[in-house]
């Protein structure tokens, strides 16, 4: 069973990047985070919001030195036409990002999320760090679409714990807000300040 702390499943696959057909692989992107996120299908109604959710903020998942990938057991092919249809008639338009193929289910499947009566993937999400260690994961069912804000926030949250030994990151924390040292004496400090 996949875990948060281990490593994140290699995979290898074809990809549309831009608008062209590249094999990527997970290993590819070490030294750099990564949001990899499944969708159920091409062509469908909340996938299309998610997707170009993701583009739209692309510059601020690079600035965090973050890639993100889109992946559905569809083809490449299939990408490709759907971001070749305008936003306007239920496409996708130009994405910042790959869109890979899952063609043989492999990927849903070493990342949990096929069903496999339906043969689709849930909705599931997950940052990797920079050394191809899982650090979050979530699942949703097919009918919600995932919040942005909170994958840029969780990715944020990650990086600076990594940074910062000792500290971590309180709910509904956001970068610039305050931080607690995880010590039982030490983290008074933080509930002082809330109480």
């Amino acid at each position: 069973m996949l875990q948060v702390g281990q490593k994140a499943p290699e995979f290898k696959t074809t990809a549309v990047v831009g608008k062209e057909f590249k094999e990527i692989k997970l290993s590819d992107y070490r030294g750099k985070y990564v949001v990899l996120f499944f969708y159920p299908l091409d062509f469908t109604f909340v996938c299309p919001t998610e997707i170009t959710a993701f583009s739209d903020r692309i510059a601020e998942f690079h600035k965090m030195n973050t890639e993100v990938i889109g992946v559905s057991v569809d083809s490449k092919f299939s990408h490709l036409a759907w971001i070749n249809t305008p936003r306007k008639n239920g496409g996708l338009g130009e994405i910042g990002y790959p869109l890979a193929e899952d063609l043989t289910k492999d990927i849903s499947r070493a990342y949990n999320v096929l069903i496999e009566q339906a043969g689709i993937a849930l909705r599931g999400l997950f940052v990797i760090d920079d050394k191809g260690v899982l650090k979050s994961m979530i699942v949703n069912n097919n009918s919600i679409g995932r919040n942005v804000d909170e994958v840029i926030r969780t990715v944020a949250a990650d990086q600076y714990v990594e940074n910062h030994d000792g500290e971590v990151c309180p709910a509904n924390w956001t970068p610039g807000a305050d931080t607690m040292l995880a010590d039982v004496k030490k983290s008074l400090d933080y509930f002082s300040k809330k109480g």
